[in-house]
């Protein structure tokens, strides 16, 4: 079993959450989606909604499945049009064979494995893809590395968080891997609100959000790459797993 503590805390910056963390990369999107036109997407665990923008930008019809109420609630302020229905990976609100997608941003990692993986399988159609997407930090850089030490972000790398060899269970073809670039154009300010976003922050102590705070501001006041800067370029890898319902 997972423990939802940490998965569970985003509801309530669901406003910042949505303002702060990324969204996903077109050609990623595209990858994950293997070739569909005009398909059926599930977003599971949509949040915000800010996967489920891409997909329909990309004129894909959506269905978000979130079990935050908070974060529905932000999904529909800033997807309009949308709603997104209350479920999980584990009990998915939907019928049987009736998605030709399912995909998952950057949340897999809360699922509990074997019967998310029955859900969805249960709800795609044979030959259906399924797509977990990750935005990652790119640690090589060394102010995004220190950054990461400071706020908590690198405690289990993403390769932990879901096996060096991903497997979706008996329902699905092998794994393919792909990454792609990404990154945004931050504010200073912009850069502590996504800070602010993380699970650690939101779970933790007054006193340990304190000391987040002051070393993030003594590393943008001291680090060559970032003292005197309006802005900063916070670069991402993102991750794309993509298998098909047999």
């Amino acid at each position: 079993m997972v423990d939802h503590t940490h998965a569970l805390s985003f509801g309530a910056a669901a406003s910042d959450y949505d303002r702060f963390r990324p969204g996903y990369p077109e050609a990623a999107v595209s990858w994950a989606l293997d070739g569909l036109s005009r398909a059926r997407v599930v977003d599971l665990a949509a949040g915000t909604g800010l996967l489920s923008r891409a997909v329909l930008a990309l004129g894909h019809d959506v269905v978000p499945v979130e079990p935050d109420e908070g974060m529905r609630t932000q999904l529909a302020a800033s997807t309009p049009g949308t709603t997104a229905l209350a479920g999980s990976a584990e009990a998915v609100p939907l019928p049987d064979a009736g998605a030709d997608a399912v995909l998952v941003g950057t949340a897999y990692h809360w699922f509990d494995r074997e019967p998310a993986h029955a859900e969805i399988a249960r709800v795609l159609r044979p030959g259906g893809t399924f797509a977990p997407i990750w935005n990652i930090r790119d640690d090589s850089v060394d102010w995004v590395a220190e950054l990461g030490r400071i706020a908590h972000f690198g405690d289990r790398s993403t390769l932990e968080l879901i096996g060096e060899r991903p497997d979706f269970g008996p329902a699905f073809d092998t794994v393919e891997q792909r990454e792609f670039p990404h990154r945004t154009t931050l504010t200073p300010e912009e850069l502590l609100g996504v800070v602010r976003t993380r699970s650690y922050w939101l779970t933790a102590s007054t006193e340990d959000q304190q000391l987040v705070a002051r070393e993030l501001t003594d590393l943008l006041n001291t680090h060559p790459a970032l003292v005197g800067r309006d802005t900063v370029e916070l670069p991402y890898r993102t991750l794309v797993l993509r298998a098909r319902r047999r």
